[in-house]
């Protein structure tokens, strides 16, 4: 008799961090159900199913109530031991020179979305009293986003969402991590335009495999949040006693488009 493996539901796992959560999931005993929006899932779903793991794709929009009942339905009445709750995409330039769609697409891609279906594979999980939950957040949400208005908004929202679930769940077996990585060398600056910036054009950004590492094994060890590399500690400790005017100014040389001069 085939001996019933634990289920890890990982979002965004196309690319970057969500892929390498998927990839150390897998690696440690986990069969896979995984979402994205992109073509590019279905590479990722190849690849994963080398380490011997089961692996489901659900090619959805994670932004969209449908996507996720979509997701939902594919779960099925399985137990969820493991969510890792990744979706998540940026936007740069100033606030009034973005299009709403593109302002209401990432609200409900990193907000309304991960929300939905925290509520209700966390219920489960509650239910069952079993399960691990790791919310990819940002230290972005600890400073006003100047020329990532939306995005860091979006972020504090998750950073501060992760922390009062994980207070509520408290009294149960279900854990609640918050990932919140710094500038990481994935898509994310392409796809959200910001490629002529500081931190765009920044060579020295984190490798999306260490930030996926460090993520899972707090998870794995139940801790509350994780903040990767001295740099970015650093960046968050001084966040919570720098005045929010002076944080956003910082930011604004980071991210207004053209900074970067080389």
């Amino acid at each position: 008799m085939t001996e019933l493996r634990p289920l890890a539901v990982v979002t965004g796992a196309s690319s970057g961090i969500g892929y390498e959560l998927a990839k150390l999931a897998a690696q440690n005993g986990y069969d896979l159900i995984i979402a994205a929006d992109d073509l590019s899932l279905v590479e990722a779903r190849e690849a994963l199913k080398a380490t011997g793991a089961a692996v489901e794709a659900v090619m959805v929009d994670l932004a969209t109530t449908d996507g996720v009942d979509e997701l939902l339905d594919r779960i099925g009445g399985r137990q969820v031991d493991a969510l890792l709750a990744n979706a998540g995409h940026g936007l740069g330039h100033a606030f009034l020179d973005q299009t709403f769609d593109d302002i209401r697409h990432v609200i409900d891609t990193n907000i309304t979305g991960t929300v939905y279906l925290l509520h209700q594979i966390g219920r489960q999980m509650r239910d069952a009293d079993q399960g691990r939950i790791l919310i990819t957040g940002s230290i972005a949400g600890l400073m006003p986003g100047s020329f990532q208005a939306v995005y860091n908004a979006t972020k504090a929202f998750i950073d501060s969402f992760a922390w009062a679930l994980r207070n509520e769940l408290k009294d149960t077996n279900v854990t609640v991590t918050c990932l919140m990585p710094g500038p990481t060398d994935t898509e994310f600056f392409a796809r959200a335009d910001l490629l002529d910036t500081k931190v765009g054009a920044d060579p020295k950004k984190d490798d999306p495999a260490e930030v996926a590492k460090t993520g899972f094994e707090a998870m794995m060890k139940g801790e509350g949040d994780v903040v990767i590399g001295w740099k970015n500690k650093l960046q968050a400790a001084m966040a919570a006693i720098t005045p929010q005017s002076v944080l956003a100014e910082q930011h604004r040389k980071m991210a207004e488009p053209g900074a970067d001069k080389s």
